[in-house]
């Protein structure tokens, strides 16, 4: 029988099924079998890996890993999938779970269906939802190997940006306080049915563990505060920010992190931030005693 991939197949399907697209969940579905095979490549698929799909469509990339992996759970929002997929993904190694993957237990899963196993992620999510998938994974996935991801290709630039670039930004440095973000290749939008406003992009994220043992919210708000106003140097940035920061404490901060208070935001590294976090905590520390 023919892939998922192929235009034929996929189109007897859905012909079959009645099934038409929801614009509001982001289904654009992956028609070239070159690209679904380059994506297992990337995310370095062997047969031992267990891998958590989120968004499978039609299951064009879930029969990819399934033939590719040991085990693949893959959660579904849109149940009118259901009986599709139970033709279209007919392996014993696959397990769908149809839920909104915001709202589930990752944690559970990871107990439940992994045994606590370490996994990867393989996805092609909706554009729409991106941010607030991948947030989940790095922030509440402990066995979380890597994310390997196609997205929004602007976003998935941002991802992987480098510092002094004009993809730079607080999401970069978000994504990378969680892992180390590789940019793999773009993918022409032509590659979907229906065929998207804008090109792809597939990211793998690799996740750092042994994160450092800091008050997160507090470390993003002054980051944030510093992409704030991207034009201006980082102490009227900071100074001028949301957290209404005192500019003499601000200038004490950069000169006690040995950052010159004329630079921007997107000139500092991970290293950086993270040093003026721990002077804006010890100063606000000696104020309140």
């Amino acid at each position: 029988m023919d892939r998922l991939f192929k235009i034929s197949r996929l189109k007897e399907i859905l012909n079959k099924y009645d099934f038409k697209f929801t614009k509001s969940l982001g289904q654009n579905f992956l028609i070239d079998g070159n690209i679904v095979k380059k994506i297992g490549d990337a995310a370095d698929l062997c047969e031992d890996d267990y891998i958590l799909e989120i968004g499978p469509g039609i299951g064009t990339l879930t029969e990819e890993l399934s033939l590719r992996a040991k085990k693949v759970i893959s959660v579904e929002i849109d149940e009118k999938l259901k009986e599709l997929l139970k033709e279209t993904i007919p392996y014993e190694n696959v397990e769908f779970i149809f839920q909104n993957f915001l709202k589930i237990s990752l944690r559970e899963i990871e107990e439940e269906k992994f045994g606590g196993r370490p996994y990867k992620v393989v996805a092609n999510l909706p554009y729409y939802i991106t941010s607030p998938i991948i947030e989940k994974i790095l922030t509440e996935g402990e066995n979380c190997k890597s994310i390997t991801v196609m997205i929004q290709r602007e976003v998935a630039e941002r991802f992987a940006a480098k510092k002094s670039t004009k993809d730079y930004g607080s999401l970069s440095v978000f994504i990378q306080f969680f892992s180390d973000p590789i940019y793999n290749f773009t993918v022409s939008k032509s590659c979907f049915i229906p065929k998207p406003n804008v090109d792809s992009g597939l990211v793998t994220l690799k996740t750092k563990k042994d994160l450092p043992t800091i008050n997160r919210d507090e470390f993003f708000k002054i980051v944030r505060a510093g992409f704030s106003k991207r034009r201006k140097t980082l102490l009227n940035s900071l100074s001028k920010s949301a957290l209404n920061l005192d500019k003499d404490m601000v200038k004490k901060a950069l000169k006690n992190s040995n950052i010159d208070e004329n630079r921007r935001a997107e000139s500092l590294g991970m290293e950086e931030f993270m040093a003026l976090y721990e002077n804006f905590k010890n100063l606000e520390e000696d104020i309140n005693g």
